[in-house]
């Protein structure tokens, strides 16, 4: 709790009440229900399985902020640029002159597939170095953990089905960030470095795939390699003889 949260009223540290009493089976988030005989008032302890994902480290706090002098109302796309087709990971939308718009970059990644049934699975954490396997069981297909990926700086997805591709799908921040589709017998490969690009667009819709010709006009990279925090300043733009490209620049850079 911060420091000035003591000088709040209860309601506004713990909410109205209304998620305390919400009937079982019904909140957002997982309960425990204590429903045992214990006499020793046991503590219970709750525990992450990945380590290597609590390991990895906090998200990355960027903050864009438009300084430009943009008449079109344009929007901003942020991706990243792999092996696969770009996906618009982050879209901002309206963000005028002088407004800013926070967001940031998880080192924590997440793996879900498709199927040719159109059946999707929930999605699971997934580290750099591990690899991954869609089967098909008893109950229908299901994505488990295979082992290793082929190196230590990849995330390996496999096609185990004997007919259909899967189409594979990471995400950051719970939003897109790159997919693969992948032919029975085969498999995927996904690499990601620390680095993001940033770019003016129109009629960009978050979450798909971009076109080649859009990706190629854009030029802003930015590495985040060992940065913690960073604005991500705009400026530019305009109308008439006067217009200037846009141009995207880190500013205060926190390092940790």
């Amino acid at each position: 709790m911060a420091a000035d949260d003591t000088h709040l009223a209860p309601e506004a540290v713990f909410g109205d009440g209304a998620d305390l009493l919400a009937p079982e089976g019904m909140s957002d988030a997982p309960d425990l229900i204590n429903r045992s005989q214990d006499i020793d008032n046991s503590h219970v302890v709750i525990f992450a399985e990945h380590e290597a994902l609590s390991a990895a480290g906090p998200a990355i706090r960027l903050n864009f902020i438009n300084r430009s002098d943009d008449t079109d109302n344009s929007q901003i796309v942020v991706f990243a640029k792999t092996t696969t087709d770009p996906i618009a990971w982050t879209v901002i939308r309206n963000c005028g002159i002088g407004w800013n718009h926070p967001f940031v970059f998880p080192v924590a990644t997440g793996l879900g597939v498709g199927d040719s049934d159109g059946n999707f699975s929930p999605v699971t954490p997934a580290a750099d170095g591990q690899a991954f396997k869609v089967v098909r069981t008893s109950s229908g297909d299901a994505l488990q953990v295979a082992g290793l990926a082929g190196a230590p700086s990849i995330i390996q997805v496999e096609n185990g089905l004997l007919d259909g591709p899967i189409s594979a799908l990471v995400y950051k921040a719970g939003r897109l960030f790159a997919r693969a589709m992948v032919a029975p017998n085969t498999h995927a490969v996904f690499e990601f470095r620390p680095t993001l690009w940033i770019g003016a667009v129109s009629q960009m819709e978050q979450g798909a795939a971009m076109d080649p010709a859009v990706v190629a006009q854009i030029e802003n990279e930015f590495s985040l390699l060992g940065i913690a925090s960073a604005d991500i300043v705009m400026t530019g733009g305009g109308s008439g003889p006067d217009a200037k490209p846009f141009a995207f620049a880190l500013e205060n850079v926190a390092y940790g």
